[in-house]
């Protein structure tokens, strides 16, 4: 007896780690079927919202007929509702209002980064600005033409009194008559020519200031480019009236900024001015001239 009633036992022993692991991998397998389809990783959550003002926060929602099947983040399982409930506008709005904020998101994440980037970036350290182009360490201001690196030479602008308004005061000698002064550069043409009308300009610092450059249109007048006429009226105060493009300014490192024209550049001559806080437009600029590119035989 002793020896039939240990055979149960032994068969019980053998069996049961059997049928234990068979109703853990159906359990594990009756877990798993509900997810099939929905990513390992997901975002928190899309409304699915319905026609009396809630909504239901889930990750993934397909309509079956007259019934919607959905994965409910907050039970973690899949339910289904019938799809009469479903406001399907409202669902969609809520869904591109969704992937707009995202889209801001990402947006202010790479301005953040492009800030902390330009903040380490060592003033010294080579700066690639096209493929295999390189900004040269040296202060100064370029330009991008093609593949080349151009330096824009600095000059001096002539600030001359208008003749008519000093006949006038010749024949009229009243202290309240207005003047009217020119800045020009000296020559015709700039010696720096571009074929381009979309340049861009790159302007490395001595100090960490951010400068304010203005792109002017210089218009011819005999042997000089002149670039702003400044009338003072008969109580002293002075008006600077010359020719600017749009441009756009921000920085890529430390002590260096990059310019672009916000419009294309017609042929002609141009000139680049820094203007000082308080005290308007330095009279030292950069000069250069735009070429209408050589026709393609």
């Amino acid at each position: 007896m002793k020896a039939y009633s240990a055979i149960p036992s032994l068969l019980l022993a053998l069996v049961l780690p059997v049928l234990g692991m068979a109703v853990d991998a159906h359990a594990q397998e009756e877990k798993q079927e509900p997810a099939k389809g929905v990513p390992a990783a997901l975002p928190k959550g899309k409304k699915l919202v319905l026609k009396d003002g809630s909504f239901q926060l889930v990750r993934e929602y397909e309509q079956k007929g007259d019934r919607v099947r959905y994965y409910s983040v907050e039970r973690s399982g899949w339910e289904e509702i019938p799809a009469e409930l479903v406001d399907w506008e409202a669902t969609r709005r809520a869904e591109k209002e969704a992937v707009q904020r995202k889209e801001e998101a990402l947006e202010q994440m790479r301005a953040i980064e492009l800030a902390e980037r330009a903040a380490t970036i060592d003033v010294d350290a080579s700066i690639e600005i096209a493929p295999g182009v390189f900004l040269p360490e040296n202060e100064g201001l370029y330009v991008l033409d093609g593949r080349a690196v151009l330096p824009l030479t600095q000059l001096l602008s002539e600030i001359k009194r208008d003749k008519g308004q000093t006949l006038k005061q010749i024949l009229i000698p009243i202290p309240i008559i207005p003047t009217r002064h020119r800045v020009s550069v000296p020559g015709k043409r700039a010696i720096l020519r571009l074929t381009t009308g979309q340049p861009e300009f790159y302007m490395r610092t001595a100090d960490d200031r951010e400068p304010e450059l203005e792109v002017i249109r210089a218009r011819v007048r005999g042997e000089v480019r002149e670039v702003e006429v400044i009338d003072t009226n008969v109580v002293g105060e002075q008006y600077g009236n010359r020719k600017t493009v749009v441009v756009q300014r921000w920085q890529v490192a430390r002590r260096v900024w990059k310019l672009t024209v916000g419009e294309t550049l017609e042929p002609g001559e141009y000139a680049i001015a820094e203007v000082l806080p308080g005290e308007g437009m330095n009279y030292y600029v950069w000069d250069f001239g735009v070429d209408r590119p050589a026709a393609k035989k």
